[in-house]
């Protein structure tokens, strides 16, 4: 047997550290021991020491001040990922397109600050470029595209995607790919596919609004399964789910999930999909956010282990690339003729003009240099974002820490009315979040809000979350 490796001395002054701040031996302010102290303490070098400490204050642990020493930051110990409720599995129907309605409908207005807006900044995407690739593709695209190129799509548009998919490791048919007008309706055209009225559908929760309101529109029922805002799913919750009712679909989203931001492991994955094929459910994957990782590689899906062709693998443009062209397409595998043929009952197709622009943007071999900016910039935003909420938010506040896609899930006390804040901000500040009353059939969100973290934090924004935090605050008084 191999001896054990020991951690590296700056390793463990981190570990300690951490262990000493969670445990409430330095509190949120207080100085911690300087680096000549902790050099003394641990029998190490001032640069170890001093090694750990950057590390540390990269992390948002401590705070260094000039001349003064570091300091535990503000609330840290309160900022861990929020323990959420886990809701009571029911099977019933939904009813609750009319709140997300009148929601969006007060969040979408000019000049609000959009903390609770679905979609990142536009100003992180190519418009100009993407508008001149438009006009080019209107002005050359043969004139019998838009009979052509009617669902399941621009057939070079789905070869592109499909190429994509192969370079990750996902061997994708091109006659697999459906190309959509968004990914709401890929997720929603894969759906209806695998399912007819009253059917049981399996969601997440908190969940997608997105697939609430799908699964009222299809008149089917929902069971709703806890997601841990670290782990994901929650694997004992599913398993009861699958002993106490017919599920008929699942709808899940492996990485970057809305509104949590938690990722699945590749075993926890591999282990939610052998449960559910072996029951023969399919799994409608929202993967509309996997392009925006924040580490070396992209992570894995559920198509990624599709062997028995059962997820209806979704995604889009329109978090990465071009919000506004709504292109998505569905990867429907074995349900590719359903889904197909649902579409032109639908929309027929996704605008055509559309399609060629993003396949010329594509072909210019500049999609992944965006990319790569784009992941940077969402990550330094994230993080500011993040340090602002230490500062500014009250004892009790809890946030995530996402490792990909640009929103944050924050627990506020548990008697914070998120809807009423909502309405406060609107009225007082026109500021906008997204109340955790959207992302669940329950109540039990009532105390979360989705914060979007894709917006610079200029001093506007700074001043809106101050507000924003003021309103928190005046409620704990």
């Amino acid at each position: 047997m191999p001896p054990r490796k020991e951690p590296s001395p700056a390793i463990t002054v981190i570990e300690l550290i951490k262990q000493q701040i969670n445990q409430q031996v330095w509190l949120p302010g207080e100085r911690i021991p300087s680096i000549r102290k902790m050099s003394q303490l641990q029998s190490i070098s001032p640069m170890t020491v001093m090694k750990a400490y950057e590390q540390l204050e990269l992390d948002g642990w401590i705070r260094a001040k000039p001349q003064s020493g570091y300091f535990v930051a503000p609330h840290f110990n309160q900022l861990n990922a929020p323990s959420l409720p886990h809701p009571q599995v029911v099977n019933q129907s939904i009813n609750i397109n009319r709140h997300v309605f009148e929601v969006m409908k007060g969040i979408k207005q000019p000049g609000v600050i959009p903390f609770g807006s679905a979609f990142p900044d536009p100003s992180l995407f190519p418009v100009p470029t993407l508008g001149r690739l438009l006009s080019r593709a209107v002005k050359t695209m043969p004139y019998d595209s838009g009979i052509t190129d009617l669902a399941p799509g621009c057939e070079s548009l789905r070869r592109a995607i499909s190429q994509r998919y192969a370079k990750a490791g996902i061997n994708v048919s091109t006659d697999q790919v459906v190309i959509t007008s968004g990914a709401t309706e890929a997720l929603g055209l894969g759906l209806a596919g695998v399912t007819k009225p009253g059917d049981t559908v399996l969601v997440e929760s908190p969940a997608f609004y997105g697939a609430l309101q799908a699964i009222e529109r299809l008149h089917l029922k929902a069971v709703e399964v806890p997601v841990c805002p670290v782990k994901g799913l929650d694997i004992a919750a599913l398993i009861t789910c699958l002993e106490r009712y017919p599920i008929k679909a699942c709808w899940l989203m492996s990485n970057f999930q809305n509104p949590t931001g938690v990722s699945l492991s590749p075993e926890r994955q591999q282990a939610v999909y052998d449960l559910l094929v072996a029951q023969n459910i399919a799994i409608i994957e929202d993967d509309v956010y996997g392009e925006l990782y924040y580490g070396a590689s992209k992570p894995p899906c559920f198509k990624s282990i599709d062997s028995k062709g059962m997820v209806i693998h979704c995604a889009s443009f329109s978090k990465s690339l071009a919000p506004g062209f709504r292109i998505g397409w569905a990867l429907a595998g074995r349900f590719a003729q359903q889904v197909t043929e649902l579409q032109f009952m639908s929309t027929l197709s996704a605008p055509v003009p559309n399609q060629h622009a993003i396949v010329s943007y594509i072909k210019e071999g500049i999609y992944d240099s965006h990319l790569r900016q784009l992941r940077r910039t969402l990550l330094a935003r994230q993080q500011t974002m993040r340090e602002a909420i230490q500062r500014l938010f009250p004892v009790g506040t809890t946030v995530t820490k996402p490792d990909g896609g640009y929103f944050l899930w924050v627990g506020l006390p548990f008697d914070v009315d998120s809807s009423e804040l909502l309405a406060l901000l609107l009225e007082r500040h026109r500021i906008s979040i997204a109340p955790g009353t959207l992302f669940s059939l329950g109540e039990q969100y009532r105390h979360c809000i989705r914060i979007n973290s894709s917006y610079e934090l200029t001093a506007q924004n700074y001043e809106a979350l101050s507000s924003l935090a003021q309103l928190l605050s005046c409620h704990k008084q």
